[in-house]
């Protein structure tokens, strides 16, 4: 292709880029339904078979114990699904792992994943990883699976690149709906972990993306909360004390799993031979199936049982060690499963053991228990992901019960600043860190416009600065201003102000400095 054929295929690219924007929301609107739907077909089946793997993994388990035959047919079963993952990992890095941080990067122009095949391997690896028994969850490679059925759904009715990571959003909240039938949680999800933003056409295309899912979902498994704990009261506000404390707790608890998980990592990589990396926690599997079967796979069992009290403060303390160091020794290998379910379990369990411990000291009465652990749930989960928003819905929607939102409020709330304070990172901003530096991503190739879209927050550097001050990346061109609900066409001396909203064209291959860029200049508060 020539030079001159090229700039013009460029130009029309970008004039159709220009063009459709102001039909974005209409029109994402209807392809959100369409990939919701497509991803509650896709996670619901991906739902089901986990199930299903479960299901067998629990009889077997019972089998085994009464026959030396089965026994060590089920050692031959754990090495064959070694081999499996070492496998998809192999053929497809980037389906490694929880898969939220795959979709960060692309979202941030990092990473160009190859859709069908990360949707091949994910699923594939995924049953074999959770129904082998590893600590880890559904929710991330759902959420993984929907971003990448978006992304499939872009690339084969011919969307533009703008479209797609609009498409991909719709994808990702869609899985987390119908992975926990949490459609408000999805939502948030979308908005407050992906985009960092509040945006108009992100809202209603993943809100139509997220409740077709649930729907599909719904259809299946029906509308049982995931977490049934019958009615739950309101803790009583002289007691508020305790919640504060417990997100106290949680942040720093919090902190330490994410540099467990740092640790795991690294003591992985270390490992020689290579394939010691993916024997390693199946080791766990076969000691635990042989002496404490109940701690095998996320444990979101032992949520209830701990809400319903079944469990003493010895035994709930060797339960939390247990299953935070068989999450961290799952979670490490790079295993295609995510963390979202584990560290819930993990949360449900330290606000069990906080209600044990405190009962005697202060007169707490231990039928509050069932309170602490939906607050434990949402502080840990404030704590490591640093979403405390989709925390609490997330939880209320789970949990069936909208009874302690204020509760809930202020354990993510303390959780989330005590994990600031304590300088912790969260957990997906620090492995999509490590996968870049490993070298993972691969990049999109410098072919196609994107239009990127930042608001200039309160107390944000570029308030007052005229557009030519700023030192955007070669290839960006800001082609639009929205304020106050009206259009701008700017200049060099357009001087921007608080609540603008930027509508910037580029160049895929700088999407990512871009954005990071942004997220400096419009959506960080100047430091006094």
């Amino acid at each position: 292709m020539s030079k001159k054929s090229d700039r013009r295929r460029r130009s029309s690219v970008t004039r159709e880029t220009i063009e459709r924007k102001d039909n974005f929301k209409y029109l994402l609107l209807l392809q959100g339904i369409a990939v919701g739907i497509l991803c509650g077909l896709v996670v619901g089946l991906f739902r089901y078979a986990l199930q299903k793997a479960e299901e067998i993994r629990s009889l077997y388990i019972e089998a085994a114990q009464q026959s030396v035959l089965l026994a060590a047919l089920g050692i031959v079963i754990l090495v064959f699904l070694t081999i499996i993952i070492a496998f998809v990992l192999r053929r497809e890095p980037l389906c490694s792992g929880s898969g939220i941080p795959q979709v960060k990067g692309e979202m941030k122009g990092k990473i160009n994943a190859n859709w069908l095949q990360v949707i091949l391997a994910k699923f594939l690896g995924g049953i074999a990883a959770l129904g082998g028994g590893l600590a880890l969850g559904r929710e991330g490679p759902s959420i993984q699976l929907g971003a990448m059925v978006g992304k499939g759904f872009s690339r084969l009715t011919n969307r533009l690149r703008t479209e797609e990571k609009m498409l991909m959003s719709c994808g990702a909240g869609a899985g987390l709906a119908a992975a926990f039938n949490a459609p408000l949680a999805g939502v948030v999800f979308v908005l407050e972990e992906l985009h960092k933003n509040f945006s108009t056409e992100v809202l209603l295309s993943s809100m139509a993306a997220a409740i077709s899912a649930d729907c599909v979902a719904s259809s299946f498994f029906g509308l049982e909360p995931v977490f049934n704990f019958g009615e739950i009261g309101q803790l009583p506000l002289p007691r508020y004390w305790t919640v504060a404390l417990l997100g106290i707790v949680l942040g720093a608890f919090g902190v330490f799993y994410n540099r467990t998980i740092a640790f795991m990592q690294d003591f992985y990589g270390k490992l020689n031979p290579k394939w010691l990396k993916a024997v390693v926690p199946f080791i766990w599997v076969l000691v635990l199936a042989f002496f404490w079967p109940e701690m095998l796979g996320s444990g979101h069992h032992l949520v209830g049982e701990t809400a319903a009290g079944h469990f003493e403060l010895k035994i709930l303390a060797l339960i939390l060690v247990t299953k935070f160091l068989f999450s961290g020794f799952s979670f490490g290998t790079g295993a295609p499963g995510g963390i979202f379910l584990p560290l819930l379990v993990l949360g449900s369990i330290s606000g069990g053991l906080f209600t044990e411990a405190i009962s005697p000291l202060c007169g707490f009465e231990e039928h509050y228990i069932g309170n602490f652990v939906i607050l434990g749930m949402a502080g840990y989960f404030s704590a490591i992901v640093r979403a405390p928003i989709t925390g609490i819905i997330l939880i209320s929607e789970m949990t069936g019960s909208f009874n302690n939102l204020l509760a809930l409020s202020i354990v993510s709330l303390v959780a989330y600043m005590t994990a600031e304070l304590l300088k912790g990172v969260p957990i997906y901003d620090q492995l999509l860190d490590r996968m870049l530096e490993g070298g993972v991503a691969k990049k999109p190739r410098r072919t196609n416009k994107v239009l990127i879209e930042s608001e200039v927050y309160l107390g944000a550097p570029v308030e007052g600065m005229s557009l030519a001050q700023l030192n955007l990346p070669e290839g960006c061109l800001v082609v639009s201003i929205i304020r106050d609900e009206k259009e701008i066409v700017p200049n060099g001396a357009t001087v921007l102000e608080t609540h603008d909203k930027l509508v910037i064209l580029c160049d895929e291959y700088f999407a990512g400095e871009l954005e990071d860029i942004l997220d400096s200049m419009c959506k960080t508060m100047i430091q006094p």
